[in-house]
């Protein structure tokens, strides 16, 4: 499998760029770095910007924001922006994006937008001019920070999404009806946790296949395909899915073993156990049952095992 392609910033463990001429240093972008393809970025250094140097930050001007060094009194806007679109001239095939977050050109939510020039200016959380660039030019994408990665929900949203996507990207690439087919066969348990109703768009869209072309087929697929994780899915959702598998195997249980998974779920469901605890009893049963069907599905090991790390700052662990 091809691995994905993912917009970095470069102060994450890659270059001493910060504006202070640190480096810092993310535990999630250390387990990718097997698995994905990095592309790194420091837009504050591209447009000019030495290291170390005197902070940047957006300020609202006019009634337009700007990327004003306060130091100094310059103005960065025109520089950031024409390298936002020279970027994404150069790199086109992009998969996700890992941003530095509060950065005022690559934040993506949680930055301080200043209400005027002043120093002592108030402000309010908004993106930086990069981020801002990237939610707007790709609005689908797994696109996250740093900081909410941390997060045992938010991360495994976000990598269930990049490898979903990369795997679409390539399956796309070769223009085959059967790779697509197969490609939808295995990931219709995850769709559907994801989204019931996307899921029958997209059979239907590979049903009509006798009636469009090839190429029409491709395209109103991804069109659907893109909407699927646009939210995370609930443990509602998840567990309806599981029990729907569970009950393809459940005659050949004893009712011992019915019952432990049925309290399993329930753990789950209680927050007590992860998602991914739950996932692994079912594709021991898709093993011991030979279920070929089961054991191809994505949801139960949407992405490289490795990246699964059951500690984490959040509360709720759902996989």
């Amino acid at each position: 499998m091809i691995k994905p392609k993912i917009v970095v910033s470069r102060c994450l463990g890659f270059e001493k760029c910060r504006y202070n001429g640190e480096t810092l240093i993310s535990e999630i972008i250390e387990n990718l770095k097997n698995y994905v393809e990095f592309i790194t970025v420091c837009p504050e250094v591209e447009i000019g910007l030495g290291v170390p140097r005197e902070p940047v930050r957006v300020a609202e001007s006019g009634g337009a924001k700007h990327l004003i060094q306060p130091a100094t009194g310059n103005d960065y806007t025109n520089q950031i922006s024409k390298w936002n679109k020279e970027f994404f001239e150069q790199h086109k095939h992009i998969d996700g994006f890992i941003l530095k977050n509060r950065s005022p050109t690559c934040g993506i939510g949680d930055v301080k937008i200043y209400k005027g020039l002043s120093k002592t200016s108030s402000a309010y959380k908004g993106s930086g001019f990069f981020g801002e660039f990237v939610l707007e030019k790709f609005p689908f994408h797994p696109i996250e920070d740093e900081g909410r990665l941390l997060n045992y929900e938010i991360r495994d949203h976000f990598l269930v999404k990049l490898f979903a996507f990369t795997k679409f990207k390539q399956v796309k690439a070769n223009k085959i009806i059967n790779e697509l087919n197969k490609f939808h066969s295995e990931n219709k348990l995850l769709f559907m946790a994801y989204n019931q109703a996307g899921l029958k768009r997209l059979g239907n869209i590979l049903a009509s296949y006798n009636k469009s072309s090839k190429e029409t087929v491709f395209q109103e697929y991804e069109n659907e395909f893109l909407k699927i994780f646009m939210k995370k899915a609930g443990p509602g959702n998840f567990i309806n899915v599981l029990q729907h598998a569970f009950g393809g195997m459940s005659d050949n249980l004893n009712a011992g073993e019915k019952n432990f998974f049925i309290n399993s779920l329930e753990e789950y469901r209680d927050e007590r156990i992860p998602l991914s605890t739950v996932t692994y009893l079912i594709h021991s049963m898709a093993v011991r049952f030979n279920n070929g069907y089961l054991i191809n599905q994505t949801l139960l090991n949407p992405y490289p095992p490795d990246l699964i790390k059951i500690l984490d700052s959040g509360k709720k662990l759902r996989r």
